[in-house]
C-alpha cells in the first residue's frame, strides 16, 4: 500500500510540476543558443516572453520569473548567452585583474551584445516553429536590461543597431547614462516599457538613482517605473533574501504585460514596498 501511495505521489508531482525543457536553437552564425523553455500548461499558442540574463548568468536562472509567467499563461524562455555567460565573465575578470574591472569589460563589449541579438533571433525563430505568438515581450536583468534597452531603441555610444522586434519590454535594473548610453538615450523608445529597480540596486556608474534616469527620458505612452524598497541588484535575479523582490517584480510585470496582451495599457498595482509611477 505504501508503494502504491508513493507511486501516486510521484505521478501527481510529475503532472503538477511546472513543465520545462532545455533545447538548443541555431543562430545565424551557426552557433547554438541554449534555451530553457517553460511551456504553458494548456498547450495553446500562448504569448511569448523571452528573458535575457545578466552578465555571468545562464538559461538556468530567473526561475521565479519564468515560472510566474508560465503560471500566468505565457510561454517563457530564459536564454543562455554564451559570449557573456559565466565562462566569459571569469575570463574577463582574469584579464582585467579584478571583479569590477572584468565586469565592466564584459558589459561594455559591443561584440557581446551582437551575440545577444543573435541569441534573441534564434529564440524567436525556434518559438515560431510551433506557432506564431499573438504577443511577444522581451525581459532582461542587468546586462539583460541593457539588451532590452538597446533592442527597444535606446541610442548608444557603441554603434549597436536597434531591431525593436517586440510588442513590449521589461528592464530590471536598467542602466542610465555612462560609457554605453549618452544622455537622453531613451527618447526614441515608442513601445511600452516597464523599468524596475531597488533602493539597494547600485550600478557601475553610481547609486540606484542612476537606474531611474532612463524613465525620465522615455516619451509618454505606457511607460512604468517601479522602485522596490530594500531590493538589491541580485535580488532581481532571485539571489539572496529575494522573496519580497520576486513577489513585487512578478506583481507589476504581470499587471503590465497582461493588459497589453489584451490590447490596452493598464494601471500599476499599488502595493506595500514598491513605489510606482507611469506616463
Amino acid at each position: 500500500m505504501a508503494v502504491v501511495g508513493l507511486m501516486l505521489s510521484v505521478f501527481l508531482f510529475c503532472i503538477c510540476a511546472p513543465a520545462q525543457e532545455l533545447v538548443q536553437a541555431a543562430r545565424q552564425d551557426g552557433a547554438q543558443t541554449p534555451l530553457r523553455v517553460y511551456a504553458p500548461k494548456d498547450g495553446q499558442c500562448a504569448p511569448l516572453a523571452l528573458i535575457s540574463p545578466g552578465a555571468g548568468g545562464s538559461e538556468d536562472g530567473y526561475k521565479y520569473l519564468a515560472e510566474g509567467l508560465q503560471d500566468d499563461g505565457w510561454r517563457a524562455i530564459v536564454m543562455g548567452h554564451k559570449e557573456s555567460g559565466s565562462a566569459a565573465l571569469r575570463a574577463d575578470m582574469r584579464e582585467a585583474h579584478g571583479i569590477k574591472k572584468g565586469l565592466r569589460q564584459l558589459v561594455d563589449d559591443p561584440a557581446a551584445y551582437n551575440a545577444r541579438f543573435m541569441d534573441i533571433g534564434a529564440a524567436l525563430s525556434w518559438a515560431n516553429l510551433s506557432c506564431k505568438a499573438p504577443f511577444i515581450a522581451l525581459l532582461g536583468h542587468s546586462m539583460g536590461a541593457r539588451t532590452v534597452e538597446l533592442e527597444s531603441g535606446a541610442k548608444n555610444n557603441f554603434g549597436l543597431k536597434s531591431m525593436d522586434r517586440f510588442d513590449a519590454y521589461v528592464a530590471l535594473s536598467p542602466d542610465g547614462p555612462g560609457q554605453m548610453f549618452p544622455e537622453n538615450a531613451w527618447s526614441d523608445i515608442r513601445k511600452p516599457m516597464l523599468m524596475l529597480t531597488g533602493t539597494r540596486d547600485g550600478s557601475l556608474d553610481g547609486g540606484w538613482q542612476t537606474r531611474t534616469i532612463p524613465f525620465d527620458s522615455l516619451p509618454p505612452g505606457c511607460k512604468w517605473l517601479g522602485v522596490i524598497d530594500g531590493a538589491t541588484h541580485m535580488n532581481f535575479a532571485g539571489v539572496g533574501m529575494a522573496g519580497s523582490t520576486e513577489k513585487l517584480t512578478l506583481l507589476e510585470t504581470k499587471a503590465f504585460l497582461d493588459t497589453l496582451r489584451r490590447g490596452h495599457c493598464g494601471e500599476p498595482v499599488e502595493s506595500k514596498g514598491i513605489a510606482m509611477k507611469q506616463k
